[in-house]
């Protein structure tokens, strides 16, 4: 049988699919899986033993449509459901499944603040789309495989595995962000060195927080590591200091224990780590009694109400006390 999983972004929700993928190959007999998503989240899913073809696109389906419906496949696992995916199971013509986005329940939760959001982590829904296959949840944590070239010398940088604490520094939005001086007064004091973890645009803000914290090891990688060996580093870190990032999915597959901190987003939506045998390994801390937030279901370049309370009012000693 051959099967399509469809997943276009982002690095959050390419790595929640992967229980699903898991499954789809080792429950269903013979089974071929090709999987296709934006070419910026490739690196997501290279090396997945689960993945047969990796299909990637620089920005539209139209792309790779015609090299799609060659394929022939048998099903197709819409597990993106948009109006982009539903063009490409008409162009393919063949059996389908969609998991339930639930888009009137977040409408509701971000708009209205009444919570409909069923009580279920996101990668449940998501087997909703394969269950007409016969493919249960074996309820393992999300993949992410690691080859030599993703690895970094962590003795040349004197660092040792298990003894330093990441922080995942960026975010795709300004809201889901820890401000800098909330970062500052967690860490304060932290005595393991810890390693900042982004991309070229969180330097600036990297080197902020370096000047916040003089008396400490604070060791910045922002921009001078691929994602895959920023993956590496957070597999080896004592715990992980993050907001609602894609770091903190890429984490939750190597069962780091990991500390964050809820920003406009809300863990309601679904969408927080995924912990299906050790909930107990994640922490997430959040402002009570907001009534702007959930202000989006994903995130804004600043806070619509300019006083940006669900990060400024943060408790940082409570939160620290889970980081140590």
């Amino acid at each position: 049988m051959k099967i399509l999983v469809v997943r276009f972004s982002s690095i959050g929700d390419v790595v929640l699919t992967t229980p699903v993928v898991r499954c789809l190959k080792q429950q269903v007999k013979d089974a071929e899986i090709h999987f296709i998503t934006k070419k910026a989240f490739q690196p997501v899913l290279d090396h997945n033993p689960y993945i047969d073809q990796l299909i990637t696109m620089e920005k539209s389906v139209d792309e790779v449509v015609e090299r799609l419906k060659n394929e022939h496949y048998d099903f197709v696992v819409d597990l993106h459901n948009n109006i982009r995916t539903l063009r490409l199971k008409r162009a393919l013509k063949v059996k389908s499944a969609a998991f339930p986005k639930k888009n009137f329940s977040k409408l509701l939760l971000t708009t209205f603040k009444i919570n409909r959001m069923p009580k279920v982590h996101v990668v449940d829904r998501y087997f909703e789309a394969v269950k007409e296959l016969g493919v249960k949840n074996d309820g393992k944590p999300c993949d992410f495989f690691l080859v030599d070239s993703d690895l970094v010398s962590l003795e040349s940088i004197a660092l040792h595995s298990k003894q330093f604490i990441g922080v995942a520094m960026g975010a795709q939005y300004a809201t889901k962000q820890m401000p800098v001086s909330l970062m500052a007064k967690i860490l304060e004091g932290v005595q393991m060195p810890v390693v900042l973890l982004g991309g070229s645009m969180d330097s600036e803000r990297a080197a902020e927080l370096i000047t916040l914290l003089p008396n400490q090891r604070v060791l910045d990688l922002c921009g001078k590591l691929t994602l895959r060996q920023s993956a590496f580093m957070t597999k080896h870190c004592a715990k992980l200091l993050t907001g609602d990032t894609g770091l903190m999915h890429i984490a939750s597959c190597f069962e780091t224990p990991i500390v964050s901190v809820w920003g406009n987003t809300v863990p309601d939506l679904g969408m927080y780590a995924y912990a299906p045998q050790n909930k107990s390994l994640y922490t997430m801390h959040e402002v009570a009694g907001l009534s702007c937030r959930p202000c989006s279901k994903i995130g804004y370049k600043e806070c619509p109400k300019k006083h940006f309370n669900c990060m400024n009012l943060q408790n940082p000693e409570v939160i620290k006390a889970d980081l140590v």
